[in-house]
């Protein structure tokens, strides 16, 4: 297993272009599955979640061919299977838009519980809530989800709470049902509506993506199409933050400005500047950091994916900033940490009120998950010293290249294995 080793006090400048986006790719894959002819896939990124996702479809007998680094040709013509191997699915919680994209293939799925990183309770029953809408029936035992379903008829979904995996899983299983679904309530974030565009590449006929009504009109037959990938909202973001905190100058291109409104806001608010152009976004700061209130919301509302990193920009700006955390109960797995590095946080339920210190340490930190992870890198390079940064397998997860773009921005980092001396190098789920 590998360690980051970071050497901090180096201000990042220069450009970098970021990848295709994780949140995107990992439900464009399964939704191949639906399509009758074969599908190719650009602007995908190297990264673990996806490596997995096109693992199970290799597995389970579809044909899966790298035209290069980032373009991928998928066929699922022929592929008569219905069950995704336990092993592979337990890896990553977006596995189970394997069960949307096999219900509304086959009209049944089997599929396990999925895995992912350990951000407290996340339960699936919006998702069979809407497959049980559409008519199939829901068996859980044995941590193994099974799907059956004579016929998907469309019908109306209400999800009881703002969920992406839910909307997704809806808008696969509806795609090929009889008639029209509607689905109430649904998430609105930039993959969302990349899923449906994909599937509308295909032949599908879906509306209203983007808005928390989504309609969709069943259709019998999905034709091959080659696809690009939406930029990684996560991805600039993290980089964003990170120039901000090291006093940089950065010009992070391959985005959609749009996505990147709610970070790009709060890190005017806590003193630096951006400037926005057609598919790129320049964040520079000459002045200190300064105190804000930052809470998580739904699209468009600032993402929970990018509040680890926003907490080490807070735990270095004056004054005292409050973070509230909207999405998921366990997010601050991560404060014992950067705590470990000398930040000032208190958490209590899903507040933490972070006062600003003048400057953090390196020490040897672990990421406690994927965004956690790249907390870690940023606060590697505004502490003074070196810092060490394990489990980072769910680094892996999300971000392509990390050290090379890094390095390339000015940052000292390297990736080392790990030695027996780091703490809690080996203890976590590889995600």
């Amino acid at each position: 297993m590998d360690k980051f080793v970071i050497h901090g006090g180096h201000r990042l400048s220069g450009e970098i272009e970021v990848s295709g986006a994780k949140n995107a790719a990992v439900a464009l894959i399964p939704a191949v599955l639906l399509c009758d002819e074969p599908c190719i896939l650009e602007n995908v990124p190297e990264i673990s979640d996806v490596s997995i996702s096109l693992r199970i479809l290799y597995e389970m007998g579809a044909q899966v061919d790298y035209i290069n680094r980032t373009t991928v040709r998928i066929s699922t013509v022929g592929l008569k299977n219905f069950c995704v191997p336990y092993e592979s699915a337990r890896r990553m919680r977006a596995s189970y838009y394997f069960l949307g994209a096999l219900l509304g293939k086959f009209g049944k799925a089997r599929v396990s519980m999925p895995g992912g990183c350990p951000l407290g309770d996340r339960p699936i029953d919006q998702h069979l809530k809407a497959f049980s809408a559409l008519g199939a029936k829901c068996d859980i035992q044995h941590g193994m989800v099974d799907l059956t379903a004579e016929k998907l008829t469309g019908n109306q979904i209400y999800l009881d709470v703002v969920s992406v995996g839910a909307t997704m899983n809806a808008m696969l299983a509806a795609v090929r049902a009889e008639g029209l679904t509607v689905i109430e309530n649904a998430a609105k974030e930039p993959h969302i509506v990349d899923l449906a565009n994909f599937l509308n590449s295909m032949g599908a006929d879906i509306m209203g993506a983007g808005t928390d009504v989504i309609k969709v009109r069943g259709v019998q037959y999905l034709h091959g199409t080659t696809y690009s990938v939406i930029p990684d909202q996560i991805e600039a973001g993290t980089f964003m933050i990170a120039a901000a905190a090291t006093h940089g100058d950065v010009l992070v291109k391959n985005v959609i400005p749009k996505h990147l409104e709610s970070i790009s806001a709060k890190l005017e608010e806590a003193g630096a500047e951006i400037i926005e152009y057609d598919d790129a976004v320049r964040i520079t700061r000459f002045k200190p950091l300064t105190r804000c209130n930052v809470k998580t919301m739904p699209h468009p509302g600032f993402p929970t994916d990018m509040q680890p990193q926003m907490a080490v920009l807070l735990s270095v700006a004056e004054g005292t900033s409050i973070l509230t955390e909207g999405v998921w109960d366990n997010r601050f797995q991560y404060v014992g940490e950067l705590s470990r590095m000398g930040a000032n946080i208190q958490v209590d339920g899903k507040v933490a009120v972070i006062e600003g210190v003048p400057a953090l340490t390196g020490v040897t930190v672990k990421a406690t998950d994927l965004r956690a992870g790249a907390a870690m890198i940023i606060a590697g390079m505004v502490a003074r010293g070196e810092t060490r940064v394990t489990n980072i397998q769910y680094v892996d997860r999300g971000y392509e290249d990390v050290v090379e773009k890094f390095s390339a921005l000015g940052a000292d980092i390297r990736r080392v294995p790990c030695d027996d001396g780091d703490d809690g190098a080996a203890t976590a789920n590889a995600g």
